[in-house]
């Protein structure tokens, strides 16, 4: 099967470089989270894509010189797991704006500590923020914290890690007034599902706002949704194979709760957010549900925006691939939490 991003006349060239190894997507849907877990175990370490991130801790484009990178672990409620929070801060004694970041990966796999991400964490914090970036609980392959968990775990631990910042801002530096959540892909339904937990609790006001890049939010897909889903299909993405509802736990897709899957929430559910933006890539399968989400968060009254990146793939802001790309979305991002 061809590589559709190599093909692709649309795709911005050093992108088609970066991915021209890259094997087509493949797979087929599942039955079970059991039966899915097992496929990602043996699987565990043999990724192309652990191999090609391993290689985008770039310092040249995210240098590490004047931050401050500390760690924290902390007790998530209600399961009383251990979690963890990586600061990447600029050195010095300001209290700054502060990005708290998802990570991305269906909320199944990957890790805030993979070198890619701290390079964006890097990137993020050179603008002159603080970057809290949270280590949860992934639904299907363990990260450094060693154990899995369906879905409520990884909201949960995300919306502990985020109190736990907003209430040690002071140790840490930070101006609690201007903290906003921010993560791409399944770190983009984290966010909103966090903002919307947050509201659900009576805390919408802790939170400045919400950035969600190339947002994960839907939960199943086929032909009949056409748009990007089809006319994206296989760059990158296969949503027609995707297990993520599986994976996350197929009961709460059914059930169509929206803090799993955002793209659930009614006008009603979102009225009350603090401002949103919503980015996404033009050669993305999961492009359209971003601009559906955009478009109910203005009819529900929320302050959104939403821009697309044109000729990229998804989540090809954190590749660090096409530096101008990433460094203009730190920058927004940063500005997103200075309130600009």
């Amino acid at each position: 099967m061809a590589n559709k991003i190599v093909e692709d006349p649309r795709i911005d060239p050093r992108i088609k470089e970066l991915f021209k190894d890259m094997p087509p997507s493949a797979g087929a849907r599942v039955e079970s989270r059991e039966v899915l877990l097992a496929a990602m175990q043996a699987m565990a370490g043999s990724s192309a894509f652990g191999a090609l991130f391993e290689s985008l801790d770039l310092e040249g484009i995210a240098p590490s010189d004047g931050l401050t990178i500390t760690r924290h672990e902390l007790t998530s409620s209600p399961d009383g797991n251990t979690i963890s929070v990586n600061v990447i801060r600029p050195d010095g004694n300001e209290a700054l704006p502060c990005v708290y970041y998802i990570h991305g990966g269906g909320m199944m796999i990957m890790s805030a500590y993979d070198p890619h991400y701290v390079a964006w964490g890097r990137l993020i914090a050179q603008q002159g923020v603080a970057v809290a970036m949270v280590e949860f609980r992934n639904s299907a392959l363990a990260n450094t914290l060693g154990e899995v968990a369906p879905y409520p775990g990884g909201l949960n631990d995300c919306v502990s890690g985020l109190r736990w910042v907003l209430d040690n801002a002071g140790k840490l530096g930070i101006d609690p007034d201007r903290v906003v959540v921010a993560g791409e892909s399944g770190g983009g339904n984290l966010t909103l599902a966090t903002g919307l937990a947050m509201k659900q609790a009576g805390e919408a006001n802790r939170v400045r706002g919400l950035y969600a890049l190339c947002p994960y939010i839907k939960g199943q897909w086929s032909d009949e949704d056409g748009g990007s889903v089809t006319g994206n299909r296989g760059i990158l993405l296969d949503l027609h194979v995707d297990n993520g509802a599986v994976a996350y736990g197929i009961e709460s897709f059914n059930a169509g709760d929206f803090l799993a899957w955002p793209a659930f929430a009614s006008e009603d559910d979102l009225k009350g957010l603090p401002k949103v933006k919503i980015s996404v890539n033009e050669c993305d399968p999961l492009r359209d549900e971003g601009v559906d989400i955009y478009r109910r968060l203005i009819r529900a009254g929320v302050a959104a925006q939403c821009l697309e990146a044109m000729g990229t793939v998804h989540g090809t802001e954190t590749f660090l691939c096409c530096p101008n790309i990433s460094r203009d979305c730190a920058r927004d991002i940063a500005g997103f939490a200075r309130d600009y």
